[in-house]
């Protein structure tokens, strides 16, 4: 069965505050969007699809993809105004069975056995989302920002990419969804629980996985990439 891992690499990232997009600025002299293929094109995964903006997509396949032999690249589509609609883009570059993880291009720390392992859990579960134990106490507030309710740390995780499932599965819960015309979602694990009857079991991953959002992401993945010395 194989494995199939889509990058979203669509976003703008306002708040970068760069004219740039995020995924495409450079750490220590490679593209953000080049430490996140490179993991997965180390990991088990067979074949990656990056879903990106019209306009960027030549340059990622000349300036990434052929630039650092990026060999497992099926195919760079064009993604949509919203992250689901970019999902779907790449979902339908997938013909048959098989597996696919979904992965923000943002999150270029992700290393390549902790694909592996969420790539292995696929074995006994139809769907996998990586993820930690939250660190901070967590409130539930109503509109006025008044608090309603702590709900109980040792329950609660944040959630990370990547977020893995059987291919047929995960289509059947977008197309669920598209019938519906739920625009609320926010990740693929949240079309899964609203529109399959599937469960979804959490991976732990590492708090070094961070999204790249803001300036000071950057230099914390810089500081991550220095320790780590797998440039």
């Amino acid at each position: 069965m194989k494995t199939y891992a889509i990058i979203l690499s669509a976003g703008k990232g306002k708040r970068m505050q760069s004219t740039i997009s995020k995924q495409y600025i450079e750490v220590l002299g490679y593209p953000v969007l080049y430490y996140t293929l490179k993991a997965f094109e180390k990991s088990k995964v067979d074949n990656i699809i990056i879903v990106a903006g019209q306009d960027d997509i030549e340059y990622i396949r000349k300036d990434i993809i052929e630039k650092y032999n990026i060999n497992k690249v099926l195919d760079i589509v064009s993604g949509g105004a919203e992250r689901y609609d970019s999902v779907m883009a790449g979902l339908k570059c997938i013909s048959g069975d098989g597996n696919v993880l979904v992965h923000d291009g943002a999150r270029p720390l992700i290393e390549d056995f902790q694909i592996n392992k969420i790539i292995e859990n696929l074995k006994n579960d139809e769907a996998c989302v990586m993820g930690m134990p939250v660190k901070d106490t967590i409130k539930i507030k109503d509109r006025n920002n008044y608090v309603i309710n702590t709900p109980r740390r040792s329950t609660l995780w944040q959630i990370q990419t990547p977020q893995a499932f059987n291919v047929y599965t995960l289509k059947k819960a977008y197309e669920t969804m598209q019938i519906n015309e739920d625009t609320t979602i926010t990740d693929d694990s949240m079309v899964m629980e609203r529109y399959s009857e599937v469960q979804i079991k959490l991976i732990e991953g590492s708090y070094e996985n961070i999204k790249i959002t803001t300036p000071e992401d950057l230099i914390l993945m810089t500081e991550i990439l220095k320790k780590r010395n797998k440039i």
